[in-house]
Parts: C-alpha cells; structure tokens; sequence
C-alpha cells in the first residue's frame, strides 16, 4: 500500500507539473508566395523552445507560458513575429506567410567573415541577390550559371553556343575584370584572369546563392572587381537531414541525372553531405556541340561546440564538349547552327563502320577544388574566420595540326577520309605546314594553393573593423601534345617522331599526360606567388553609416621554358598594387536611403601581358608593363515599402587607365604568307559611366514583378601605344605610338538593356513565370585583323529581345515533395547575331527547353 501511495504521489505531482510547466499547444501553416514552406524554424522568443515545419509547411508546439511571441523563420526570407494566446489551452495561428528578402545572412553556415556578402556592410551597394530555389529552377541542365543573373541591370551573358563557353559581362567589363569568388576563394584565372564557366559545370547544383555586386562592391580583397563582384555561396554540409533525387531531359537528346543526401547534424556535431550526377548531349544548339560530364560533391561539418565550426568539402565537375568557334557574319546569318569543327568518325566494327560525332575543338578539363572552412566565435565580438583552399587543374582544348585536313561535301570535316590518307602517308614531316593531319591538343595543367583569413571585432554598438590576409601560390604548365594520329604511324616535327596518343578525356587527363619528351610545338610553366592584406572598419549609427577600406598586395611573376632552347627561369618579377574604398550611407526614414561611394585600384598587370610571347621568350615587354589605374565613383538611392514596392536607382563612373589590350592574329605579308602575330596595345584609357533603376513590386499575394533599365556611355579615351611581335621568333614588327582612339565605343557588351519579370502563384503550388529582357546599342568588332587597334566606331549590331517562360508544380507524395519544373529559353526562337569579336560573329542561341522532376525526401 505503501509503494501505490508513493507512486500516487509522483504520478499527481508530474500532471501538476506538467500543467503548470506546459501551459498550451499551438499550431499553424507557415507558407511563401508559392505555398508550404517545409523546414522553417519556429521557436518562442527568448527560449529555446522551437520545432520545424513539416512537408505541407504545418506546425505543432507546446508552450510553457499562456501568451507570447513566436519568431517564423527561413533561409532568404524575413523573419517574421507572431504573438500567441493559450489561455484556452489550445490556439491555431493559421496561415503564416514570410516575404522574401535580398538578404543572405542566414544563407551562410559556414565562412561568415570570409564570403564578402553585402549584408556585411550597412553602407549599401549596388547588388542582385539570386536564391537557392530560383537557381535550381532556371539554371538547370542545358543552362549555365551566370545566366540565372541576366536579368539584373548592367549584366551581359554572352551565351555562345558550346557547354559552358558563355562569357559573363557587368557594366561592360568581361570576367577578366569581374572578381569571381567561391566561398571567398577568386577562382579568376591567375595567367589572365578568365573565368571558365565550364569548369564550375556542377555550381548551379550546389549553390546556396549568387550575389552579384556591381562596380566597388562589399569585398575586402585586393581582386579584379573593376565591373564587379559575384559571389557564389556554395551548400556546406546541412544541419538537416534529407535529400533528393532528380532526372532532367532537354533539347538534342540532353539528360542529366542528379542525388544528394544530408545525413543532418548529429549528437556529437558531426554532419554529411553528398551529391552526384551525370548528364550529357548530342548538341547544345549548335552542330558539332556535343557535350558528358559530371559532378560530384563531398562536404564534412564537425561543431563540437558553439565557438568553433570546421567543414570540409571536395567538389568536381569533369567534362568535355564540342566546340563552335565564330564565323563570318554572312554565315551566321545564313545558317546560324553551322559548325565547321566537326564531323562523323567511322571505326570498322566487323564488315561494317559505325559513325560518332567528333570535334577537332574540343574542350575537356578536371578542376578538382577542395577547401576548409574554420569559424572560431572569440567572444561576443569578437570572431575569426579563415578558409584554407586548393584545386588542381588538368585538362585543355584540341585543334588541328598539318595540312591534311579533308571535308565532306557539307562542309564538316571527313574523317574517314582523313584516317585512309593518312595511312597512306604512314609517317607525317614538315610540321605544321607539312601532310598529314592530326589533333593536338593544348593542356593547361595548374596547382593552386591558398589562404585567406578575417578577422572581424565589434569595438562598440556603432564601430566594428576587420583585418585579414590572402596569400596565393600557383603553378601552370602549358604544353602541347599529341590527341589523334588518325591513321599515321607517327608525326614528326623539330626532329621528333611523335608516336603516343594522348585521350583528350577529363578523367584520363588527371594522370595521363605528356611528359617533357613528347610534347610538341611548345612547353613552359608559370609561377604565380600573391601577398595580400586587407582592413576595413565602419562606423554606423540608426540612420548614418561610413567605412573605409584598403589593401595591399604583392605579387610575383615568373617563367620557365622547356622548349626549343631550354630558356631556363626568367628573372622573379615583383609588384605592389593595392585598392582603397569609401562609402557613406544615410536614411531619411526607414523607406529612403542614399549612398555615396568611391574607390581607387592600383592593380598589378596579369602575367600575359608581362611576357612579349608567354609559349617561346622569357623577355619582358619593354618599357616594363605599369600597373593598372582604375578610379570608380557610385551613388545611389532607394526607396521601400516593406512587402510591396521597392525602387532602387544607381550612377556609376568608372575610370580605367593605363590597361594593357593583348590580342594575336595572323596578317597576310606582301608576297602572299601569312604571319602569326602578337600585338600588346599599351596606355589604354576607357571610361564607362551609367545609370541604373530597378523596381520590385508585389501588387497581390500571388502576384510578383520586377522591371530594369540599365543605360551606358562606355568608350576609349586619349591615345595608346602599339607593339606587334612574330609570333614564331619573337621579333618586334612595328612599334607605333599615339594611336589615336579617343570617342571609339567599347564592343563589349550592349550599353543599353531593359527588362521586365513576372511569377504568379496560379494554385497552390503551381506557379509560372515570363523573363523579358531587351538589348541595345552594342557596338560591332566585326572586321578584318591587320594588328591594329579599332580606330573608329563600327555600326552597331541590331537590337533584340528575349524572351523565357517557366512554370512550377510542387505536390505532396505522402510526407515527401516532388518538384516539376519546365523552362522554354528564347521562346520566340529570335535568330540574330548576339555578338562579335575580331575574328568573327556569334549567334543568338534559338530556342531552348528542359523539363526536371525532383523527388524530396
């Protein structure tokens, strides 16, 4: 009797703790513009108390006060407050709806002092925020990266026509001068600064954001943002469980398959993420543009505890594809799919030939990038962040070598022809110029390493600072080998029989290359080392906000030839360069703000255009190559209404001096050869100023819209100096200096676009979207290379729109979610010429689709 009393007395004493600790239970949906919203965090404030929602967006949480408030919460939107009442023990808040915002703060997990976010800094900028979900919607498959950011002000994608051959413009600076980070890491070229978007095939599947930051931008580092910054904020591994599978189809045959899996954060602070997947085509759009890869993706996060947070991550995308180099503006008018770099190979099977498209230009490269992110919290305001990075490179691009080449009837190359008259020339002499007919190929093999690190103090409520270091360390080999004899027993060039075939495969380049023996035609290394310190510190109250910010770099540039020669290591070039930036900022009210910015960049030349002839000399250009001088003033103004409207206009100046322009050709000499050229204009002055206006609005809960206009005045001022070298012996040709070029527009990219979006949410769940974007006055570089710079204006391309349409179905399948989504690009099919360089035109790629099917678990 005595037990029964006691237990009694511990039962009634739990209910009366119970109810007096567990005051009620409170439910409710929480929803976006396009439906449930599964995975977003709701906890009381002030406590710990919290639960996430469920596939269907719903909710259930017990409270232990009778009233309060509950803060709703979820990556890229605004966190939203809800009070609660229990008293009657039970309370339904209903549908909870989160606006969308522009911020990335809690995109972030790891790397926080690292990724320059504008978030970062209260003093605002002139900056374009894409999300995970709109990322995974229209950069899908047959569809690049930095096209889901077309359709900001200012920005240009030049989509080409080859897998991942697309260049990214900003206020008519190509990637060469548009810093590109990774998780904080540049990933533009160290040689020449190019990004290539090829190599980062596997980012749209693995990127939590992109921010594109135009003109001086929130980063810290000395970089190459003269037009801008994008910011790609890769997935690190996730704090929750779950994963997905998806299969994609697409126009010419395209497919691509895709898994991931999140082990989520377990009790000992350990997290697992992986994905992988395969795709491949028949074509792109264009003939000849064939394309396979894949990308795989590995990340470790271990937190034991709240100060510290490591994650560790490998990721790759291999792959190859066929090539569409530019033609003639009459060719790209007239048949705009015309490829002249392919054809059918036959191989005899039996009694009978099978055929396979292949390329005489193709790309294929291996860019292995693995990092380690370290975030220590010091103390309340004090924090450390640091990321130590490496990627190694290996891979390159074909082209033709010898006279032999042969073509069909329809203008492709007949290789089965070629391989029948090869063999019967058995072994090739004479070279390039001499019979026969091979594919060489061209390797870029690098190693990179790398470290930056942030430190970042709050000395009070309204000033804070950071100071960090990047150091860099970077090694290129370049050389040629041999891709495809063809039917030759061997060719022979600079008294070398060349016998051994090298596959031009991503995966087979990793370890299978050329060593110095047998590599042809050239062979030298370049050695990159890069010391750089930065500092920036803000002052900001409620309404005011300034920073000031500066860095300093040096950089070391040196060469080694292995060919013809053995030219040995050049001398150890060095140069300081360094960047200073200030900005004030002030709102009148919560809903206007204005800003004002200015920057100076002394930026060190790239080592291209350090060499007179980077493939066959150690001889520096002479006088020594300047640094760069690049000056840029920014203001701007916006206007908010939370939730319903938004108006941002932005001016921008940029003055860009003492550039140098490195281009090569051929030119036709008096008796009839032709000449390889080198030609390094020098002192070059352009000045590109615009404006920018952007306008948001969200007239209904199920409608969205969004409209822009970007006008620019971009052209070359003053005089430069030319150098054309022989390409083959080094020799200077001519020297001419006060090349006139004053008022000459810039060709890059159109200075004038305008666009408009729209999404509506039609039911729950379904939603559909339209993307118009108008392009203008883009100036023409089409015309014949004789080594001189363009001294005059061209006529200017004509003008057209594009058009994209999209629509998404999200439904539920038991406690899981499926994901339809289909994209048509260029709707309209609009056939033109989109852009042209010295060497030719590309076309508009017409029409586009895909269609994907995503199964969440």
């Amino acid at each position: 009797m005595k037990t029964f009393n006691n237990l009694f007395f511990v039962v009634a004493m739990f209910l009366v703790t119970s109810v007096a600790f567990s005051q009620g239970t409170i439910t409710g949906t929480v929803v976006d513009e396009s439906g449930p919203l599964p995975g977003a965090s709701v906890v009381v404030k002030g406590t710990t108390n919290g639960t996430s929602t469920d596939f269907d967006g719903k909710f259930t949480l017990d409270v232990n006060s009778a009233s309060g408030t509950l803060e709703v919460s979820y990556v890229g939107f605004d966190t939203k407050s809800v009070t609660f009442n229990v008293s009657g023990g039970t309370q339904n808040l209903g549908t909870i709806k989160l606006v969308s915002n522009n911020s990335l703060d809690e995109v972030v997990i790891v790397g926080s002092g690292i990724i320059d976010l504008a978030e970062d800094r209260k003093t605002p900028i002139a900056v374009s925020t894409i999300k995970k979900r709109e990322i995974q919607e229209r950069a899908v498959g047959n569809v690049e990266l930095p096209e889901i950011i077309k359709y900001t002000p200012s920005v240009f994608v030049s989509r080409q026509t080859g897998f991942g051959d697309g260049r990214l413009l900003v206020r008519g600076f190509d990637d060469t001068n548009t810093a590109v980070l990774l998780n904080g890491q540049p990933i533009n070229a160290q040689e020449d600064g190019r990004v290539f978007w090829s190599n980062w095939a596997g980012m749209a599947d693995i990127a939590n954001a992109v921010q594109v930051q135009r003109g001086l931008g929130a980063s810290k580092l000395a970089i190459s943002s003269v037009g801008g910054t994008v910011n790609i904020v890769m997935k690190a591994a996730e704090k929750k469980q779950g994963g997905s599978v998806r299969f994609l189809t697409g126009n010419d045959s395209y497919f691509k398959g895709t898994a991931e899996y999140n082990t989520g954060i377990n009790d000992k602070g350990w997290a697992f993420s992986v994905l992988i997947d395969h795709w491949q085509a028949h074509r792109r759009w264009a003939e000849g543009t064939f394309g396979q890869g894949q990308n795989y993706f590995f990340s470790v996060g271990y937190k034991p505890n709240e100060r510290h947070n490591f994650n560790f991550l490998i990721t790759g995308a291999p792959q190859f594809h066929g090539q569409k180099w530019s033609q003639s503006v009459d060719r790209t008018l007239n048949d705009p799919k015309f490829n002249q770099h392919w054809g059918y190979t036959s191989n005899l099977q039996g009694n009978n030939y099978t055929s396979d498209i292949d390329s005489e230009r193709r790309n294929f490269y291996h860019k292995p990038v693995m990092n380690l992110n370290w975030d220590w919290t010091i103390s309340e305001k004090s924090d450390l962040s640091t990321v130590l990075y490496a990627s190694w490179g290996r891979g390159g691009g074909t082209g033709p070598r010898g006279d032999g080449r042969l073509r069909d009837p329809n203008g492709q190359i007949d290789y089965f022809a070629i391989e029948q008259s090869n063999q019967a020339i058995g072994v090739a002499t004479g070279g390039d110029d001499g019979p026969g007919y091979i594919r060489r190929a061209s390797m870029n093999n690098h190693a990179w390493y790398g470290i930056v690190s942030n430190f970042n103090h709050e000395v009070n409520e309204n000033f804070a600072f950071n100071v960090g270091t990047d150091l860099r360390y970077y090694v290129g080999d370049h050389f040629r080998q041999v891709a495809n004899l063809y039917g030759l027993t061997a060719w022979e060039e600079d008294g070398v029989s060349y016998t051994t075939e090298y596959n031009p495969d991503p995966w087979a380049a990793l370890f299978n290359f050329a060593d110095e023996g047998d590599r042809l035609d050239y062979d030298y290394s370049e050695t990159i080392t890069y010391q750089g310190l930065f500092a920036q510190g803000e002052y900001s109250t409620d309404r005011f906000s300034a920073f000031f910010q500066g860095a300093v770099s040096n950089q070391t540039y040196q060469r080694e030839g292995r060919f013809q020669g053995d030219l040995g290591k050049s001398d150890n070039l060095s140069k300081v360069g360094y960047n200073l930036k200030a900005g004030l900022g002030y709102e009148f009210t919560e809903d206007h703000k204005v800003y004002l910015n200015t920057g100076y960049y002394s930026r060190q030349p790239y080592l291209d255009n350090v060499f007179t002839n980077i493939r066959r000399s150690n001889a520096l250009v002479q006088p020594e190559v300047e640094n760069e001088e690049i000056t840029g003033i920014e203001a701007g103004y916006q206007f908010e209404v939370e939730g319903v409207f938004r108006a941002i206009f932005n001016f921008y100046h940029t003055d860009w001096d003492n550039r140098v322009l490195l281009s090569g050709g051929t030119i036709t000499n008096t008796d009839g050869s032709e000449t390889n050229i080198n030609v390094f204009e020098r002192g070059v002055r352009q000045v590109h100023r615009g404006v920018e206006l952007e306008l948001d609005a969200r007239p209904t809960d199920w409608l969205d819209l969004r409209g822009f206009v970007s006008a620019g005045s971009w052209q070359y001022k003053g005089s430069s100096n030319v150098q054309i070298y022989n390409d083959d012996t080094n020799v200077l040709i001519s020297s001419t200096e006060g090349v006139d070029r004053d008022g000459v527009k810039v060709t890059t990219a159109p200075q004038f676009t305008a666009g408009a979006t729209a999404k509506a949410r039609i039911i729950t769940g379904l939603s559909a979207d339209i993307n118009f974007k108008h392009f203008g006055n883009h100036y023409s570089n089409d015309r014949d290379f004789d080594g001189t710079p363009q001294t005059r204006n061209f006529p200017t391309l004509d003008s057209f729109e594009l058009v994209d349409l999209g629509v998404t179905y999200d439904f539920n399948i038991g406690e899981n979610k499926l994901t339809f989504r289909a994209n048509v690009f260029n709707a309209f099919d609009k056939r033109g010429i989109q852009d042209t360089d010295q060497f030719g035109s590309f076309p508009i790629t017409g029409r586009t689709f895909n269609t994907s099917l995503r199964y969440h678990f």
